[in-house]
């Protein structure tokens, strides 16, 4: 078994940062999201008795793709997930979390109508 130990040390080392640790914990979630949308697709396709390659070729894609996807991490394109989800018979929606987080508001542009001073 492969020793990750320094590996490990030197991440618990990093998280103390809260720069670190914030951007380390909205990366696991954005990946949990995405396994968890693939492995959703992926068992909707052994219910519809689809092989890798047939899903793909119904989806108009390459199978090779399609095969990395389901067998290793990915960050697959949206149109690629949405194209399998069609083929599926599923929809891909964006549902609200438990906790909403206010999105933070841009500084106002500068209005055009205003004429510039000197």
């Amino acid at each position: 078994m492969l020793d990750t130990s320094h590996h490990r040390a030197r991440v618990d080392a990093d998280l103390e940062d809260p720069e670190f640790r914030a951007e380390y914990e909205r990366a696991r979630a954005e990946l949990a999201q995405v396994n968890e949308l693939v492995r959703t697709l992926d068992q909707l396709r052994i219910e519809a008795g689809l092989s890798k390659a047939e899903l793909a070729r119904h989806a108009d894609r390459n199978d090779a793709a399609i095969r990395r996807l389901f067998t290793a991490e990915s960050n697959p394109e949206l149109r690629t997930i949405v194209a399998l989800a069609t083929v599926l018979g599923a929809e891909i929606r964006v549902v609200p979390g438990r906790r909403r987080r206010t999105p933070r508001r841009r500084a106002a542009a500068p209005s055009r109508s205003t004429p510039a001073t000197a």
